[in-house]
């Protein structure tokens, strides 16, 4: 069989009186091995004119185009036929064309297809992701302001991994050239030697405040912003009313069309509660599953500030004043510490904060308090995600590819409770792998409302709304400033149609 490559549509053109003007027919690159026919660029030569005007043709490419004896697969002219005529053509690949470098190729698009040269028009234009540079002119971004939402995984689906495995394996490769001529007896950096990073325990006390003052201005601006939340999923709406899209996905969907049962919303709902097991010696052995309920669970960003430096007298941490030695690539030995002095417990220069009960949360009484109470809710939460983020870059943290179970630590455990899909096959064990931002503080989107004091979202219109973390949403609607990262979901840019008739009209 032969392979139609159709050209007509790419070039755009049609009948014309001009008579000045050329249209080329190469490059038709054939490659014989794997038998694809490859588009590479357009020359000026092989021009081809049919009567007094041009006129749409197909080119047809042959699967193993036949070769002469004496030809080889690089310079062997490419055999095409005419769809009109059926008359067999010869093109060859110029000179000019096989000079072009890959990054160089240009488009299929009628503003190239003139006589003037082709380098002379690459050397006006620079192609990059995303942007398009004129010589001497600014970066125009062709990304679009508006962004997608955050993608949602089906229960059946993996986790992508933070970096791909081509990318992993690849500087593993470097890694161990680089390792040949380098001393294998290295010391190792902390924390892997089992010593704390001095620089990163001040970051470590403000986490783990910002966590605390994140829930107690949620728990009072609760009492002043309405969220809803749904009584058979587990999706919340911050506003007046509660949105009606057909969006539920509980018990009993089906009967009620998809429609959400709203009921008042807690904290729990809005900022995700992601436990972990506690460790005493983060370098120790795994936990195994005969001990899974020995070993008390705690909240993750906790326990990752727990084994960056932060001490709580209730979850004790193992803290060791000289580094671990190795013995064996999974095997050490803690160094002998018995001729160092005894430790001065230091008292933190910190104070460590505590969650008011829900009993003695007392709402703010005047507009001014609200906007200052979203304020710093605000700020707590960009300062919880930011500390966290830096953490996460020396302490590791691991997470279920399968379900969002949470393990801080270089490790995950052997507890054997993953009940995500087809977990049967792996005998309820976790697939590990290295956890992201999102794993570890949830965001938790939810409809952004443009006017709190307007008409509710209605639901043919749910193509021109925005979306925004929970927490954000509750501040802006308190009256706090927007953030600049979270506008390119929320589609602050997009006009809202009036009526339904209107939002028809858009193209």
């Amino acid at each position: 069989m032969a392979s139609m490559v159709s050209l007509s549509n790419a070039i755009g053109f049609s009948h014309t009186t001009n008579h000045n003007t050329l249209f080329s027919t190469s490059l038709c690159k054939l490659n014989y091995s794997s038998n694809m026919v490859e588009m590479k660029t357009f020359s000026q030569q092989g021009c081809r004119k049919i009567g007094h005007d041009r006129r749409c043709f197909r080119v047809y490419g042959l699967y193993g185009g036949r070769k002469e004896n004496n030809e080889k697969s690089d310079d062997a002219t490419s055999k095409v036929t005419l769809s009109g005529n059926q008359q067999p053509i010869r093109t060859e690949i110029t000179k000019a064309a096989k000079e072009l470098r890959p990054e160089r190729e240009i488009l299929l698009r009628p503003n190239f297809l003139s006589t003037q040269p082709i380098k002379s028009k690459l050397k006006s234009f620079h192609f990059s992701k995303g942007f398009v540079q004129q010589s001497g002119g600014k970066n125009t971004n062709e990304v679009p302001q508006n962004a997608d939402f955050p993608r949602q995984y089906s229960r059946k689906e993996k986790k992508p991994f933070p970096v791909p495995i081509v990318e992993l394996r690849r500087a593993a490769r470097e890694r161990i050239k680089k390792m040949k001529d380098v001393p294998k007896k290295k010391p190792m950096p902390a924390p892997k030697n089992g010593l704390l990073v001095k620089n990163l325990i001040p970051y470590a006390y403000d986490v783990y405040n910002a966590r605390i003052t994140l829930i107690n201005n949620l728990k009072k601006l609760l009492k002043v912003v309405p969220v809803h939340a749904c009584g058979w999923c587990s999706e919340i709406h911050v506003g007046p009313v509660g949105h009606p899209f057909k969006s539920c996905k509980g018990t009993q969907a089906n009967r009620r069309n998809g429609l959400h049962e709203w009921t008042n919303a807690h904290v729990e709902d809005i900022l995700i509660p992601v436990d972990t097991f506690h460790l005493y010696d983060r370098l120790g052995k795994r936990i195994p599953h005969e001990k899974r309920f020995s070993i008390p669970r705690i909240p993750a960003v906790v326990e990752l500030c727990l084994q960056a430096g932060v001490e709580i007298p209730e979850f004790p941490t193992k803290r060791r004043r000289k580094p671990i030695i190795r013995i064996g690539k999974k095997e050490f030995v803690d160094a002998d510490e018995s001729e160092l002095p005894d430790k001065v417990p230091d008292n933190p220069t910190t104070p460590l904060l505590a969650e008011i009960p829900d009993s003695e949360i007392v709402a703010p009484v005047n507009k001014e308090e609200v906007v200052h109470l979203a304020e710093e809710t605000l700020q707590a939460w960009e300062q919880m995600r930011r500390g966290t983020k830096k953490l996460m870059r020396m302490y590791q943290v691991r997470v279920c590819g399968y379900c969002p179970e949470i393990h801080v630590g270089p490790s995950g455990h052997k507890a054997q409770n993953c009940g995500a899909h087809k977990h049967q096959q792996r005998n309820g064990q976790h697939g590990w792998q290295a956890a992201v931002i999102d794993d570890l503080i949830p965001p938790r989107f939810v409809w952004h409302v443009p006017d709190v004091n307007g008409p509710p979202l209605e639901r043919e219109l749910r193509n021109f709304y925005g979306q925004a973390p929970a927490v954000v949403e509750m501040c802006i609607q308190a009256g706090a400033a927007l953030p600049e990262q979270y506008k390119s979901t929320m589609r602050l840019d997009i006009g809202i149609p009036s009526t339904l008739k209107e939002a028809e009209m858009v193209v």
